[in-house]
Formats: C-alpha cells, sequence, structure tokens
C-alpha cells in the first residue's frame, strides 16, 4: 500500500554457505517490526527457499530494534477487510484483481476464506511449522500476535527477560489461528488463563510452562543465540535434521496441529456474528474510535501487570 516500506525492507535475509546458518530479521522497529501482507508473504517464501537450500541447515529469526514484534499491520489489515475493493484482498492470495470474483461481504465464504488462508503454509502464518531445517526464534520486548505464531512453530526460543507473549486478539476478537498448537505447547491450564484474561505472560512464565528453552539477560541473546545456532549446525548432518523434522511433524499432525489450525481458522471466521457486551471493546470499536487511544484506554481497566503495553505495565494503581 502506498506509504508503506517494501517487503524487502520490512524482513531482511541473508546466509552464511560456511557455517550454513541463515537469518531473518525482521527490520521496521518504528511500527514495532509489523509485516504488511507483502512481508508476510516474502516470509513464507524465503522459508520455503531456505528449506530446500543446501546452504541452510539452520534459520534464526529475530527483530530488529527493541522487539520481536507486535504481530501484524493492523491499519492495513483493517483497511483491507473493510473495502469494498478486492484487489488487495486477492492479492493476498496471489490471484489478481480481475482474474476472479471475490465471493461477497454477506456470505460465510467472505471472512471464511481469508481465515483458512492463514493455515496455509504460503500465507506466512504457520510456515515455520512445515520448515524442514532447525529453526531458532530468538525473542525480545513484545512477541505479540504473528511474530507469536512465529515462537509457537519455531525449533528453539531464547528470550530476553524482559519478553512479553501473547496476542492482542484475545482481548478484542478472541481467536487466533495458531490456538492448538499454543495450547499443546503451553499446556492446556497456562494458555487458557492467557485467552481468558487476556494478559501477557512473562519470559520465566513461558520457560516455566516449557513454552521457552532458555532466558538470559538483553546483553547476553545474541550470544546465546550464536551458540545454539553453531551447535544445531555442527551437530548431525542435514539430511538428518531433515529426518528428524518429518518425525517431529508427524507427532504434531498425530496431535492435530493443522487440523487445529483450521477449526481455529473457521471459529475466527464467525467473529462477525459474536454480540459484545455493553461495555466490551472489540477491534472494529477500536479502529473506529482511535487505535492508539481505544487501546489505551482499554488497557487501563486492567491491572498494571495485566496489561499489554510496557508503559501501562510500570504504572502502579
Amino acid at each position: 500500500m502506498p506509504g508503506q516500506p517494501s517487503a524487502e525492507e520490512i524482513v531482511r535475509y541473508a546466509k552464511d554457505p560456511e557455517t550454513r546458518i541463515a537469518t531473518i530479521t525482521f527490520d521496521r522497529a518504528d511500527q514495532l517490526n509489523a509485516p504488511t501482507i507483502a512481508a508476510r508473504l516474502r516470509y513464507a517464501d524465503l522459508l520455503h527457499r531456505a528449506s530446500v537450500d543446501d546452504e541452510v541447515k539452520v534459520l534464526v529469526v529475530r527483530g530488529s530494534g527493541d522487539d520481536l514484534g507486535t504481530g501484524a499491520d493492523l491499519p492495513e489489515f483493517m483497511d483491507v477487510q473493510k473495502s469494498d475493493d478486492p484487489g488487495p484482498r486477492l492479492g493476498e492470495f496471489k490471484i489478481g484483481a480481475d482474474e476472479v470474483r471475490y465471493p461477497p461481504r454477506d456470505s460465510f465464504r467472505h471472512g471464511a476464506t481469508i481465515s483458512q488462508w492463514y493455515a496455509n503454509a504460503q500465507a506466512g502464518c504457520r510456515s515455520l511449522q512445515e520448515f524442514k531445517k532447525i529453526s531458532i526464534v530468538e525473542v525480545k520486548g513484545y512477541c505479540y500476535g504473528w511474530h507469536f505464531y512465529q515462537a509457537a512453530d519455531a525449533d528453539i526460543v531464547l528470550a530476553s527477560d524482559d519478553a512479553l507473549f501473547g496476542h492482542p486478539s484475545f482481548r478484542y476478537y478472541g481467536w487466533g489461528p495458531r490456538m492448538w498448537t499454543w495450547a499443546q505447547t503451553m499446556g492446556l491450564r497456562r494458555f487458557q488463563e492467557m485467552v481468558f484474561t487476556g494478559r501477557a505472560f512473562t519470559a520465566q512464565e513461558m520457560y516455566d510452562c516449557n513454552f521457552v528453552n532458555r532466558v538470559v539477560t538483553r546483553d547476553e541473546l545474541e550470544d546465546l543465540t550464536e551458540k545454539y545456532a553453531l551447535a544445531c549446525a555442527r551437530n548431525r548432518p542435514t539430511d538428518t535434521v531433515f529426518m528428524q523434522k518429518i518425525f517431529f511433524e508427524v507427532v504434531k499432525q498425530h496431535q492435530g496441529e493443522y487440523m487445529g489450525s483450521l477449526l481455529s481458522g473457521f471459529f475466527e471466521s464467525m467473529g462477525g456474528h459474536i454480540r459484545p457486551d455493553d461495555d466490551e471493546l472489540m477491534l472494529d470499536d477500536a479502529f473506529d474510535g482511535g487505535l492508539n487511544n481505544s487501546v489505551k484506554d482499554n488497557d487501563a481497566r486492567f491491572p498494571p501487570d495485566f496489561r499489554l503495553s510496557k508503559s501501562g505495565r510500570k504504572k502502579q494503581e
């Protein structure tokens, strides 16, 4: 969309053929590393290519600036969602604006088509799930929304002690495409707490429920990531890694990972039929009333340690 950085600027890729370590960096720190639709599609394509590339054995995913990221570019998402022009939405599906007719707004398929698309690896939401090399996600600061998807789908998650995990959708909508996986990785009881309260979890809490592998101070994080990446790259041959990933994929599919993506996508597509309580802020309301102010006001309704914003969490009642 006009005024946005290119997908190549938002998602940077580099690889070292000697170490066979590749790196994806989300590089939009001024927008908390929010990927545009085009950036998300680029991310999916990069994962596909790296999965095939014989010069890649380990992939590190990280963010520039203070955070891994806070999820998708919501203003863009809402503009596309509300627009009567189907061109941008079809573009997300890699279809030309004049090639097909998109389902009408009052049809179930209007919303369900996009929510089911999020279960497809090409969409960039669960692409890391199907990656056949070793993936390491380096988490610092915010790890919300779409970025939380990446942490859940990674093989190894390393976090700074100031990291926060969660999905703002639990406050404003109620669903996320990777909920089945979160329930399995966090444990049902802890994940239910995250969903029902909407609060963010600290890195230590995520370590305690086996979601995170290691927690260190921020100044130790990059060195720890390099240590893990080199160890993984120097371990068993890439063919062995590929076979190991197939084994773990079978385990996850036995647990219903892909079925869970389809199911949560189905429930997400029904969001337009949810009747809000009188005092509840829904996602559309937040945008209609001005995103920043609405989110800030809603966040203030919760205890400081339950708030999503860093500044809000520091305030005392």
